[in-house]
């Protein structure tokens, strides 16, 4: 059985409402201030997402992270792989969009996008489908959209992307997907870094140990520090 999500210190929730879209948000930082969507991982709007936003927000940041689950959170791998799953890819991205137009009517000028895992899948799937200018760049951590779905061919802002060495979700995060992604961007023609970090596996954000690898806050510092450059 599922569990629900519970905001941490500092976080702000609420139902937000945009483009014909409502769904529920946690929020972050000043307002007004350039904004970030952060994306959940499969288990859903976790304490360390939030911690991730607010590590996001500290640097100036407006940060919003929706809750693409509507208030369940995944309690083990089975359940969270089933949620992730049944989750409507283009609808999820929909509700990014409209996430995008949440801050700015608040009064953020330009928005971005980052995620872990699934979240990093969909911050790649949304910068496909923000033909509009809803988005200004994307910093996607170890996640890959499906290609036949979210072509990152049609990418055209800026890309920094996030792998580690001993990721082994093969065709999703590894080595050799990270290299496939780093060929589709470069027929995209738009900007992008792709980062590999030695040591570390597939979630390396996380502060638990994840398939087989060790946390590396050495890591996460250098991962963020490049985002935040």
């Amino acid at each position: 059985m599922s569990a629900s999500p519970k905001a941490i210190a500092g976080m702000a929730t609420r139902v937000v409402s945009a483009l014909g879209r409502s769904f529920p948000a946690y929020m972050c930082g000043p307002v007004g201030a350039p904004g970030i969507i952060v994306l959940q991982e499969w288990w859903g709007v976790t304490t360390q997402v939030q911690l991730q936003a607010q590590r996001i927000s500290s640097q100036g940041y407006r940060c919003l992270v929706p809750d693409l689950y509507k208030g369940k959170l995944g309690v083990d791998v089975e359940e969270a792989s089933h949620m992730m799953g049944n989750l409507d890819f283009p609808a999820a991205v929909g509700e990014i969009l409209a996430a995008t137009a949440v801050l700015k009517q608040e009064g953020s000028k330009k928005c971005g996008i980052t995620g872990f895992c699934m979240g990093g899948a969909l911050s790649l799937a949304a910068s496909v489908k923000a033909d509009g200018g809803e988005l200004c760049c994307a910093a996607p951590f170890y996640g890959i959209p499906d290609q036949r779905f979210f072509d990152c061919s049609n990418i055209k802002i800026p890309v920094q992307a996030h792998f580690g060495t001993l990721d082994s979700l093969a065709g999703f995060s590894d080595p050799a997907a990270a290299e496939n992604l780093k060929a589709i961007l470069t027929k995209s023609n738009c900007p992008f870094e792709v980062h590999m970090y030695d040591g570390v596996a597939h979630g390396f954000a996380k502060k638990e140990a994840m398939f087989g690898a060790k946390h590396s806050a050495e890591a996460v510092d250098t991962a963020y520090s490049r985002l935040f450059a």
